[in-house]
């Protein structure tokens, strides 16, 4: 073998490493960016919730900068949030809920709105959180409207009115439970299935959940919610 070739071939085996390593470390990694309209003055913070407490893995400080840029390291799709730290000593309404992922996630929202009006782009896991969660408000405000005229036709004693409310009650948790499982099942590919099952119904009849977690690829039994629901099942 000529000095040529062999020096053509030492480079492509250095070039072959370098991706290699700069690919293994994209798959474990998330940055999350994005721009907030309106704020001046604050810190984000990128936190997941642990043990009943949240945890800040990183932050940055905003001074005139709308835009912003945080990461972390990252071993599969999970739950995190961004916080927003306005130093009004107000901690009401600042914190983002979002599913992570490995690679770019970038959420744009405004000051004023900034936990209602995110949008947040780069998740499959997110889309179809919250294509869920626009169903799931919909089950709670009806809830809401029923229990309204529960008690009321209690304080008034009107007990017909009261037993066919009831029974509409009882019935749309049914519908609800039946709504998640559902959708869980038809997106069994995806990590945020067993999470719905594990905090949305987790009490609901264990031989349906197990027909749930018996529609998830290996990957997914294996995940952080994948193995909480078998726990749950097989308690």
């Amino acid at each position: 073998m000529n000095i040529r070739i062999k020096n053509i071939l030492i480079l492509l085996l250095s070039v072959t490493i370098t991706y290699s390593c700069n690919n293994s470390e994209s798959n474990n990694y998330m940055s999350v960016s994005g721009k907030i309209d309106g704020l001046r003055k604050g810190k984000l913070y990128l936190q997941q919730f642990v043990d009943s407490v949240f945890i800040s893995i990183d932050s940055t400080k905003v001074n005139n900068e709308f835009e912003f840029n945080l990461s972390t390291s990252i071993n599969e799709p999970d739950i995190y949030y961004l916080y927003l730290d306005k130093f009004d000593g107000d901690s009401l309404n600042d914190r983002i809920k979002f599913f992570g992922n490995n690679g770019e996630i970038v959420i744009n929202s405004r000051l004023k709105t900034f936990d209602t009006n995110a949008e947040i782009l780069g998740s499959d896991n997110q889309t179809l959180m919250e294509e869920y969660m626009s169903i799931i408000r919909k089950f709670n405000l009806e809830n809401l409207d029923l229990l309204e005229i529960y008690y009321d036709s209690q304080i008034n004693g009107n007990n017909k009115r009261f037993d066919s409310v009831n029974d509409a009650i009882n019935n749309l948790i049914k519908r609800k439970y039946l709504y998640s499982l559902n959708f869980a099942t038809t997106n069994a590919d995806y990590e945020i299935s067993p999470f719905i099952v594990t905090t949305e119904v987790p009490d609901a009849n264990k031989e349906l959940l197990k027909q749930v977690y018996d529609k998830f690829n290996d990957s997914i039994k294996v995940s952080k919610y994948g193995k909480l629901l078998m726990e749950i099942i097989s308690n």
